[in-house]
């Protein structure tokens, strides 16, 4: 593919070659001062240099300069980040970050100087992962910000972050976060040497370099977290997962992971052990429920509708007797209408999107059941396969949720209940095969891993989650030393 390959570009040879290649954008600014003592260039992008900064700290500065030299500017700048080079592709790629570029004498030395203009949203609440418990802190895009909120959660020498800069064309930024000794050097260093053998033009989003460092592409399973909470991204962390940050994205990635921790919400942490953990149990029969309950519709009425008790199929008899189409097309209208309210709901601002599907679900709903295109037993069914669908705590896993009932569909009505059970082990085969970063996915269901199952299908109390998780295979496995038995503090009442 073309956008995979590095393109050939004519490079200049000297500064005035690239000065004159780069003034053909508008915002590119190569000012020259002939007329005082001390003559000097300024060489800059407009857009990206914080144009207050150079005329308070910058400008007075070399006015007063006496000396030619940059060495001595650079001692007298009350600027940290700056360097001297003579080096074209270090110019040239400074000047893309917002440095400024001061030239005293003729040639291709200069004096970078970092005022980057930096500007961002204020912190708001998570909109995505919402939660009525915790923290509301989401991410935004500044790459800086996120660092800082994740640094200000676990102030610990040990937390490490490594950048490297992605994107032929975009230069963007990423920096991968974990905790060193916690998380296994094996995922630290698959992962680094994965972006580093990224070769893409553009990096608009950290959902771009999630596609591209998953193990199985072709897979509609996430292998990767996407999330904007920056108490999930520390939480992970302390698993023994890593963070992947990227400039101008307000989601992170978190990895590797398992399918179970797919369906854990991290509010789940801020409930009683016993509340989290039957919470746990409805969303994963939420989830069944959502991708099964239709295909389970098509194939009991086309093929097995002796299942259904004699008071009950009357009822569904009496429901679809007007209706001209199987039950497939019936299934297929209702599901593709959801879809639909669906996307347009979440393409449209958030008041006229909720005005929009409530009212068109109720209006398309109720006016489908009286035109005799679905039964109202069907309706039910599949409103209640959307609402159990939205239970799914990760964005992406609602999608495949979406998606896995399609297909589901078409082998229920070929092939019945046989089709169902040959799909559900097609997909647990899928599912077997596939890894995370080298790390199982179905973990620790398989390989078995029972002393991980402590917060996988429920969680029991933090003093009992003395070992971080196996599948993460860190150096430190113990979360904290049982050193101090507890004692039993009597009330005035036993003492009695």
């Amino acid at each position: 593919m073309k956008w995979f390959k590095k393109g050939a570009s004519e490079k200049p040879s000297t500064l005035e070659e690239m000065i004159k290649d780069l003034k053909q954008s508008i915002d590119f600014v190569a000012y020259e001062n002939k007329a005082s003592d001390q003559p000097y260039r300024l060489i800059y992008f407009a857009s990206l240099v914080d144009s207050e900064q150079l005329h308070r700290d910058i400008l007075p500065v070399i006015k007063e300069c006496k000396s030619k030299s940059l060495e001595d500017l650079k001692g007298i700048l009350p600027i940290e980040n700056i360097e001297i080079s003579s080096e074209l592709s270090v110019i040239q790629e400074r000047l893309l970050e917002g440095y400024l570029a001061i030239q005293l004498s003729r040639g291709q030395k200069v004096l970078l100087v970092n005022i980057s203009l930096r500007k961002s949203r204020d912190l708001s609440a998570p909109e995505i992962e919402f939660s009525v418990m915790g923290p509301k802190e989401g991410l935004v895009e500044d790459l800086h910000t996120n660092m800082n909120l994740i640094r200000r959660r676990i102030p610990h020498p040990r937390l490490r972050m490594k950048e490297i800069t992605v994107g032929t064309i975009s230069k963007t930024k990423v920096v991968v976060a974990f905790i060193e000794g916690v998380a296994s050097e094996q995922n630290i260093n698959t992962v680094m040497q994965r972006l580093e053998d990224l070769d893409f033009d553009i990096i608009s989003d950290s959902s771009f370099i999630g596609q591209m460092l998953e193990d199985n592409s072709l897979s509609v399973f996430p292998q990767m977290i996407d999330t904007e909470r920056t108490d999930r991204i520390t939480g992970h962390m302390n698993f023994g997962a890593f963070a992947i940050l990227t400039e101008g994205s307000s989601n992170a990635l978190i990895g590797p992971i398992n399918f179970g921790q797919l369906l854990v919400s991290f509010e789940d942490y801020y409930l009683g052990w016993n509340i989290a953990s039957f919470f746990r149990v409805v969303r994963m029969i939420a989830i069944l429920a959502s991708i099964i309950a239709t295909p389970l519709y098509v194939a009991v009425l086309t093929y097995h509708y002796e299942l259904f008790p004699s008071k009950l199929l009357a009822t569904l008899i009496s429901s679809r007797s007007d209706i001209p189409f199987s039950p497939v097309i019936e299934v297929f209208f209702l599901e593709v209408t959801i879809d639909l309210l669906r996307e347009a709901g979440a393409r449209m601002p958030t008041k006229v999107g909720q005005t929009l599907g409530i009212v068109g679900g109720i209006v398309i709903g109720t006016a489908a059941v009286e035109a005799s295109l679905t039964s109202n037993i069907l309706l039910i069914l599949v409103a209640l396969s959307a609402l159990a669908s939205f239970t799914t705590p990760v964005y992406r896993m609602t999608n495949t949720i979406r998606f896995l009932r399609y297909p589901l569909i078409v082998f229920a009505q070929f092939l019945g209940l046989i089709g169902v059970a040959l799909f559900g082990l097609f997909i647990l085969t899928h599912m077997i095969r596939l890894t995370s970063f080298g790390n199982p996915y179905l973990a620790p269901l398989y390989p078995p891993r029972v002393k991980d199952w402590y917060d996988s299908f429920f969680r029991l109390p933090y003093v009992m989650q003395k070992n971080r998780f196996q599948f993460f295979r860190g150096k430190q496995t113990k979360r904290f030393e049982d050193k101090k038995k507890r004692q039993k503090h009597h009330l005035d009442f036993d003492e009695q």
